[in-house]
């Protein structure tokens, strides 16, 4: 027997996988609930406070929202709404401002679909105003974003087929996920290509620590989780080198759609969601990955399981807002949660 558990030690240490109780990493707080609870929403920070976009009705409708958070007071309050009502949207912060990139719109006529685009936008949280920016050289929705020394790289997502004359995504028509990655250049409001991510994804989290973008999980070969894959795979990318490094340690639960933060060097990913034939289910996991030690951490899991959640860090906190505790499509059934929790990190 005691073989057997020096075993399981073992191969725990070999994952790179620790867990948080002998960490004490800090807390859950419930705060002020989210005012229009709603799936598909994202999270940015910026001067001190939460802000949280976007939102997905039922028949595909986006909802546009946008609210800051200002954790001083606990309270929320609802700002213009987006230039353009889209979802599965990316954003990043970068000088106080914030930077919104692709995401799918409903088509013009016809049935319900998610049509990708490639409008980019800035959010002056000052001014609470819009401006449009150069749009993105490929169309496309549900990328991640991250600023790294004055860039914005846009990574991932997912689109129709280059050549397709298939106007929108649907889960049972032909499209793909992407590895594409483009910088653009707020000074100069200028993009160009950067190399390839190797593992094409959508629904992906994204974090920067020593000026290397870590992009983890996701989803594979679809844009919707009924017919895709979620995966575990972490990628470094070194936007100086413009290359990407040695795959990393694997995230502890593959999944997809879930939130994120960067915090103390790590990246933190908490919620999701997953399906197969047997399963719907959304993700109460949190987790850190620390880039140093190539290694995982388990957290306290999530009061509430939720995936198309807002998340951001604060000070030492890691806000999350609203999200579906239910896996997306089930017809007739929409389960968005009000719960506003935030990750307290111990100092």
């Amino acid at each position: 027997m005691k073989r057997v558990v020096l075993g399981v030690v073992l191969v725990v240490s070999m994952l790179g996988l620790a867990t948080a109780d002998a960490q004490a990493p800090g807390k859950w707080v419930k705060l002020a609930a989210f005012p229009e609870p709603s799936e598909e929403l994202y999270g940015a920070a910026a001067g001190g406070k939460f802000y949280v976009f976007g939102g997905l009705a039922p028949g595909w409708k986006p909802k546009g929202l946008a609210y800051e958070y200002d954790p001083a007071t606990d309270r929320w309050t609802k700002k213009k709404p987006m230039a353009l009502a889209s979802h599965h949207v990316a954003f990043t912060e970068w000088n106080g401002k914030l930077y919104a990139f692709g995401g799918f719109v409903p088509p013009q006529s016809g049935p319900p679909s998610w049509v990708p685009i490639d409008n980019a936008w800035e959010y002056d949280p000052a001014t609470d105003t819009w401006k449009a920016l150069a749009p993105m050289p490929t169309r496309r929705g549900s990328p991640v974003a991250a600023t790294v020394n004055g860039k914005i790289y846009v990574i991932g997502g997912a689109s129709t087929h280059p050549g397709s004359s298939e106007p929108a995504v649907l889960p049972a028509r032909p499209h793909r996920a992407l590895g594409t990655v483009e910088e653009y250049d707020p000074a100069t409001n200028t993009w160009r290509a950067r190399s390839p991510m190797p593992t094409a994804r959508n629904h992906a989290a994204i974090g920067v620590v020593n000026n290397k973008i870590y992009v983890i999980g996701g989803r594979l070969g679809a844009a919707f989780i009924g017919v895709a894959s979620n995966t575990d795979v972490v990628e470094e990318y070194d936007p100086a080198a413009d290359s990407w490094g040695a795959v990393r340690a694997r995230m502890p639960t593959a999944r997809s759609a879930g939130a994120w933060g960067t915090y103390g060097n790590r990246v933190y990913v908490a919620g999701g969601e997953f399906q197969n034939g047997q399963l719907m289910a959304a993700f109460r996991a949190l987790e850190g990955y620390d880039p140093a030690s190539n290694s995982w951490t388990v957290l306290p899991s999530m009061p509430v399981p939720r995936h198309g959640l807002a998340g951001a860090v604060i000070g030492n906190r890691l806000y999350l807002a609203s999200g579906d505790v239910q896996s997306a499509g089930i017809q007739g059934m929409h389960l968005d949660s009000e719960s506003h929790d935030a990750f307290e990190f111990a100092q």
